[in-house]
């Protein structure tokens, strides 16, 4: 069942916790699939490593919930996911997923073979989704968007810890990832 925009109004830790084991998928020639299996959540102005306090690249953040929000980082494309109602910047970080569907295209996208390799941190992923500025904004709840989420299987435990990559970081962990899953960044 295709993830509904209310899913995505709520607080980012919640939501970064509830994507994980939901399937993400991108429609293209072949359909590409993905267990998300590792995320971050991210605050508004009060939360230091959030892009809402970068000015004009994080006011996707500030719009309504359940849109990809897309920025480069080290040459990478990140995909997040707006959370929280307009104008309560906030959003998730997709960091990881655990290839489904489409390895084939994911191998020749990130010119790899081990499947491990794919699409274990955010700019990998990207890469083997084929994911790029092009998609920003776009309302990931409809099934008419290129990109959606489904449900999942739910039966694991999560771990949580401090997000990967942040100077200044909030004192509660907002990093979620499946416990034991082999397809999670390294820290």
């Amino acid at each position: 069942m295709l993830l509904s925009k209310k899913f995505y109004e709520r607080d980012p830790a919640i939501v970064a916790m509830d994507l994980l084991g939901c399937v993400f998928v991108k429609k293209e020639k072949e359909i590409l699939k993905g267990r998300i299996v590792e995320t971050e959540a991210y605050y508004g102005l009060s939360d230091p490593a959030s892009r809402a306090r970068k000015g004009k690249i994080g006011e996707i953040m500030w719009e309504d919930a359940g849109r990809a929000f897309i920025y480069m980082v080290h040459g990478n494309w990140l995909f997040n996911i707006t959370t929280m109602p307009k104008g309560n910047p906030s959003g998730v970080l997709i960091r990881a997923v655990e290839p489904l569907n489409g390895v084939s295209i994911m191998k020749k996208r990130r010119k790899v073979d081990d499947i491990r390799a794919l699409t274990s941190g955010p700019g990998k992923f990207t890469q083997a989704f084929g994911i790029d500025k092009s998609y920003n904004g776009i309302r990931i709840y409809t099934k008419s968007s290129p990109i959606f989420i489904t449900e999942g299987e739910k039966k694991f435990d999560i771990v949580k810890s401090k997000r990967i990559g942040v100077k200044k970081d909030l004192p509660i962990p907002l990093r979620f990832y499946i416990k034991g899953n082999r397809f999670v960044s390294k820290a």
